[in-house]
């Protein structure tokens, strides 16, 4: 109040104060209001219903989602098993196709229908010479084990050069470059030519590991390879196909390996035009095949270009009767190489003795 009122309101005969003074505060009253919070909790329960059917909705959401969750388990279990049997067999299968076609077929690039193709091939032929008398001196369990021993290599070198190793006929094994992946005609041609050397190196010291289990005469290999236009791709019938190469140039791969020599490769003109930078070769008489209307001048390969310095030297194996020999020259180191000198004029010496008290 200011000085105005207090005078007012002191003279005032209604005013029930007489006393007012500047500053005081008139008019204002204050309530207190105490009501138990018992008597008003269900004020709010409207709001109380809300919260009791979002808890249920939630409740509920929660048994689906474990439901949900249990049920995709089951599901992902069941799957995980499928997977792996379906894994086991696919491995299983794959044992039974070539590595690249395997891979074409299970990646969908390829599909298992009977189709075939016109392509251009290097095919690889080889078989091993005198297998039916090997065969009769060794027990079929030997036999068994020593045949498998040499496709299994020879596979794994044809796979490592990226061939495709069509198929097994007993002893004689069919590798072809050019399909079901091509890096070019020439150099499929390469691939298989160095693939060839690989095999016989790998034939040589695989002799050396027979011998010493007793083995007497293991095996030796004739090699043909042939460049030309075959039909490839899948023939049979809807329910059973094989995955291979028919015409008259994979007859010829064939017929080359006939005419090697144990040990040897034979070439066409055309796969030797491929490779002449990598070979040296020799002409041999010119041979007919039927389906072929032209003779078929043959090329016996001697050494690799690269070995004429005396590379092919390297690794020297000879055997016979009275002869085991094997020697690899880059696996000598100095004193092995000093023995190695040593042993082989000592041999030499005896040779040359053997021959004069022939004589």
């Amino acid at each position: 109040m200011d000085a105005a009122c207090v005078n007012c309101h002191n003279a005032h005969p209604q005013s029930p104060k007489r006393d007012w003074k500047v500053g005081d505060v008139r008019g204002i009253e204050e309530f207190t209001v105490r009501q138990p919070i018992a008597a008003h909790i269900f004020a709010f329960k409207w709001l109380l219903g809300y919260f009791v059917l979002v808890a249920a909705i939630g409740l509920a959401f929660i048994g689906l989602q474990r439901h949900q969750s249990a049920v995709i388990g089951r599901f992902n279990r069941e799957l995980g098993r499928a997977n792996e049997f379906l894994a086991s067999v696919a491995k299983k299968l794959a044992k039974y196709l070539s590595p690249r076609h395997y891979h074409t077929i299970f990646s969908g690039e390829k599909d298992v229908v009977v189709a075939t193709e016109r392509k251009k091939l290097t095919i690889f032929f080889s078989d091993v010479v005198g297998f039916t008398s090997t065969s009769e001196r060794l027990q079929p369990e030997e036999l068994t084990a020593l045949l498998n021993e040499y496709l299994t290599e020879m596979s794994r070198i044809a796979v490592a050069h990226g061939g495709t190793v069509n198929k097994f006929i007993g002893d004689a094994i069919l590798v072809f470059f050019g399909d079901p992946q091509t890096r070019g005609v020439m150099e499929d041609a390469k691939a298989c030519m160095l693939m060839a050397f690989d095999m016989q190196k790998r034939l040589v010291e695989l002799n050396v590991q027979w011998r010493s289990r007793g083995i007497e005469e293991p095996f030796r290999a004739r090699m043909g390879i042939n460049t030309g236009y075959v039909n490839v791709g899948n023939f049979g019938s809807d329910d059973r196909m094989d995955y291979t190469i028919i015409g008259a140039e994979a007859n010829l791969a064939s017929r080359l390996q006939s005419i090697a020599e144990p040990g040897g490769i034979v070439l066409s003109y055309e796969t030797y035009s491929l490779v002449r930078q990598m070979v040296r070769a020799r002409p041999l008489d010119p041979i007919t095949l039927k389906g072929i209307a032209r003779p078929v001048v043959p090329y016996a390969v001697d050494g690799r270009l690269d070995d004429a310095a005396g590379r092919n030297s390297e690794v020297i194996s000879e055997s016979g009767a009275g002869l085991d020999l094997f020697l690899d020259v880059r696996a000598l180191d100095a004193s092995a190489a000093e023995r190695a000198g040593r042993v082989l004029e000592e041999a030499a010496a005896a040779v040359r003795q053997k021959q004069q008290g022939g004589t």
